[in-house]
């Protein structure tokens, strides 16, 4: 156990908000990962290409750039924050927005490794499925969908990781506001530019690992037992 005071109460709340703007953007982002990644593992089509480009953009743009348009298109006075706006929905400078910019620069990540799962399936064992007269939508769920879960959970722990670890485009899009959109990278971010907040940086420095290594531990020991039930199901 961590000592409540090992923390102040705002690198708590940083610890909090990160925590929760990573768990948002990757339940959020997590089923359009798997969609567009079906899509480009099993469908060829015009525009495939482009579309594999647009999906791994924020990987090669600076992420500075991607908040930068994030917030031209989402901020108040954008063509959808504008849009959004009288509907009481605000990004810009909110934690929803750390929760978008998040969502947006793990979905690549996310995409690639379940599109990898898809890959490694067998076609023979949905035609298999398919030639008993199941629909799709039924062949998907219980054979395609057990046999990706360990991509898929390795998707999900890349976007949560990535979320906690964005710096770039969320602090261009929603700035560093205590309490509201200070994560975990803009607090570590902020204490170095004191003379006094090396020691608060490097404990949340800590923490961030911690929490890093425990969701890629937990995520592993998920896909083994996962990887065990379908083994001795065969």
């Amino acid at each position: 156990m961590i000592p409540t005071d090992w923390l102040g109460p705002q690198e708590w709340q940083a610890v909090r908000l990160s925590l929760r703007v990573a768990a948002a953007a990757t339940l959020a982002s997590l089923p359009l990962a798997v969609a567009v990644a079906w899509l480009l593992a099993r469908r060829r089509f015009p525009g495939h290409g482009l579309l594999s480009g647009v999906v791994h953009l924020p990987l090669i743009l600076p992420p500075v750039v991607t908040g930068y348009l994030l917030l031209v298109t989402f901020g108040t006075q954008g063509p959808v924050g504008s849009l959004l706006k009288p509907l009481g929905i605000v990004f810009a400078f909110r934690w929803t927005g750390a929760a978008l910019a998040c969502g947006i620069m793990g979905f690549p990540l996310m995409v690639r490794a379940i599109r990898l799962g898809f890959e490694a399936v067998d076609p023979k064992l949905e035609q298999a499925a398919a030639t008993l007269g199941a629909p799709r939508a039924w062949i998907f769920v219980t054979v395609t969908l057990p046999l990706i879960l360990p991509a898929i959970l390795a998707g999900a722990t890349l976007g949560f990781a990535k979320a906690m670890g964005e710096f770039g485009a969320t602090i261009t899009f929603v700035s560093n506001i205590p309490g509201q959109t200070q994560t975990l990278p803009s607090a570590i971010y902020a204490l170095l530019q004191v003379p006094s907040g090396e020691g608060a940086a490097l404990r949340l420095v800590l923490v961030s690992v911690v929490i890093a290594m425990g969701a890629v531990l937990v995520s592993e020991w998920l896909a083994w037992r996962m990887a065990a039930r379908i083994e001795a199901r065969r």
